[in-house]
């Protein structure tokens, strides 16, 4: 498919965002929301979207988007979640932070923190918990995923075993209607399996964007998380759902 430059704005607006309108794309580029309509048709036909009601979404599958588009992604919520996040770990406390923007992000909020013990298999986490002479950090060993520095693995599912954390501090790829948090490697998902059981507790950060997507492989329920860090509402049944779970659930605005 040969792109308009209009359709490839689309495109970069709905990377940078992971949602686009009809009404907002027709102000914005001046043009009647039929005109709209037809690029996303064209976009979805041509599988870079995903049409929605009122708009589209990036389109989901059985591969996640690169990492470095990943990072750009609503990287303003990220730093807000990131915010109310660390605001919530204390000083001296145990942490696992697993790959992830988001929990590279919360890593950028935890630099002035203090007697921190970080156990990651996120290589990016480390590097950037390395300025914070009060943190002592550990690489949870595994096999390199070069795409995002990510450690996976038996190895890295037998580091994680060896330790019981204060906290965990998780991403995911998606998360379901249903509550299921999901993820695309099936590794990763055995990583994050075991840090849930390894903490006394475990904070989900994840954007909104991870509302409107989904992935193949199942990590648990968010059931079984003790606190939720998002940018706005949980869809459907979900906030109602936390209520009967017990997991609190912290927009960040």
């Amino acid at each position: 498919m040969s792109l308009s430059f209009r359709q490839s704005d689309i495109l970069e607006i709905a990377s940078a965002e992971g949602r686009v309108t009809v009404d907002g794309l027709a102000e914005r580029f001046g043009v009647t929301v039929q005109t709209i309509r037809r690029d996303l048709t064209e976009l979805a036909d041509a599988g870079k979207l995903d049409r929605v009601h009122g708009g589209a979404v990036l389109r989901s599958g059985v591969s996640n988007i690169g990492y470095e588009d990943r990072r750009a992604l609503n990287a303003e919520a990220k730093t807000c979640i990131a915010q109310a996040c660390a605001a919530d770990i204390p000083d001296g406390a145990s942490i696992f932070m697993n790959i992830g923007t988001s929990t590279e992000a919360v890593a950028r909020q935890l630099l002035d923190h203090k007697n921190l013990l970080v156990v990651t298999n996120n290589m990016n986490v480390a590097n950037i918990l390395i300025e914070n002479p009060d943190c002592e950090v550990i690489l949870a060993g595994g096999v390199l995923r070069r795409t995002d520095r990510g450690l996976i693995g038996n190895l890295t599912v037998s580091a994680i075993r060896q330790f019981k954390f204060d906290l965990a501090i998780i991403g995911c790829s998606a998360l379901d209607t249903d509550g299921d948090l999901l993820d695309f490697d099936f590794q990763e998902v055995q990583v994050s399996q075991a840090i849930i059981e390894q903490a006394r507790r475990t904070f989900l950060v994840a954007d909104h964007s991870k509302f409107q997507r989904s992935a193949p492989a199942r990590i648990g329920s968010i059931a079984e998380l003790d606190t939720v860090y998002t940018d706005l509402p949980l869809p459907g049944k979900l906030p109602e759902h936390c209520r009967e779970w017990q997991t609190d659930v912290i927009i960040c605005d």
